[in-house]
């Protein structure tokens, strides 16, 4: 049967941008959540400040290392978890490739370590955070993309969320081999904009290399120009194109995946909205918003970056009912604008 609310649920990375609004998001729907960062990225001023949105709601901080096995088993055990939202992460492509290492010890091996956590526990439910970057370069005529198409990727980063995916089905299988019960959601996240529409909490990465906030941070005077990164791709305007999902929305998607897991099930789902925007309809939507010009300049290709990279949506919305409740890029920068406006220097 659909797990049912509410529920003591463990958010890993809960300190963190995409983390800290589920951690809201969870808490003001009735559920208890035990947050566990160890802060390298995220920020423990988040969880305060998850608190102070939620000020009625249980909420639990671990600041530990997601590789901390023993300590992941008590915190579980302890808290009596009824599920796991998996967000824990380090999400740089870039970096990926400068320190593969890391990237590896921490994006598979701390999902391993998780997951022999939750086994431990006698935990048996898990929403995993993964990325589009498991496909890597589709064909064009893939695009927009359904999660059949292939998984190749390209660089470090989504090597190992893949093979994260892959150990997370190797253990269900054997779990079910045994009779036993496991029961798990992959989601593969587009790009992530957008902030709590009434400013509680927002993004700041550290450093910061997403589109959205580097637009913004730019027009704060908080950074350098924006440096677009190829205009000679063959689209409309000649920059990437790429699918915009609001960050509500995505917590919103799984919080449905939570809701209608059921027994012994596997879940593999995009989550984008079907729709592309270019860097410079980006740009442009942030200058719309904020009165302001972004400061930019022309550079040249990124490695690895493709022409092109939208979610064909259809199946997360059969599944799971779920599609964007936010319509348009001006409305999730608005909300990206409000919080970072009054935090121009993020949570420090």
């Amino acid at each position: 049967m659909p797990f049912q609310s509410p529920n003591r649920i463990l958010v890993t990375g809960g300190a963190g941008y995409i983390g800290s609004h589920m951690a809201l998001r969870l808490a003001e729907s009735g559920h208890s959540v035990t947050i566990v960062d160890n802060c390298y990225r995220g920020h423990s001023a988040a969880v305060d400040a998850v608190r102070a949105a939620a000020p009625n709601s249980a909420i639990a901080f671990e600041r530990i290392s997601v590789n901390d096995t023993d300590h992941l088993t008590r915190i579980m055990r302890d808290g009596r978890i009824d599920a796991v939202i998996h967000f824990a992460a380090l999400a740089y492509v870039g970096e990926s490739v400068e320190r593969p290492l890391d990237y590896w010890r921490t994006n598979l091996g701390g999902t391993l370590s998780l997951l022999t956590a939750m086994e431990s526990a006698g935990v048996r439910r898990l929403i995993f955070s993964s990325t589009c970057a498991t496909y890597g370069i589709p064909d064009a005529a893939a695009i927009p993309i359904e999660e059949s198409c292939p998984q190749h990727p390209i660089n470090p980063y989504g090597a190992a969320k893949l093979a994260a995916e892959r150990a997370i089905a190797d253990h269900q299988n054997s779990i079910l081999r045994g009779g036993g019960d496991f029961a798990y959601a992959a989601l593969r996240y587009f790009n992530v904009i957008g902030s709590d529409p009434r400013g509680s909490i927002g993004e700041d990465h550290r450093p910061e290399s997403h589109l959205v906030p580097s637009c913004l941070l730019a027009i704060l005077g908080r950074r350098d120009s924006l440096c677009i990164m190829g205009d000679d791709y063959p689209t409309n305007d000649g920059t990437c194109v790429r699918d915009f999902v609001d960050v509500g929305d995505l917590c919103e998607a799984h919080l449905a995946a939570l809701h209608a897991l059921t027994a012994r099930e596997a879940l593999m789902l995009n989550v984008g909205t079907g729709r592309g925007h270019s860097v410079l309809e980006v740009l442009q939507a942030c200058e719309r918003v904020c009165g302001h010009a972004v400061p930019a300049v022309r550079g040249s290709r990124r490695a690895g970056d493709p022409p092109k990279l939208v979610s064909n949506p259809a199946q997360i919305q059969r599944i799971l009912h779920w599609s964007p409740a936010v319509a348009t890029l001006d409305e999730s920068i608005s909300n990206a604008w409000r919080w970072m406006s009054a935090h121009p220097n993020g949570y420090g």
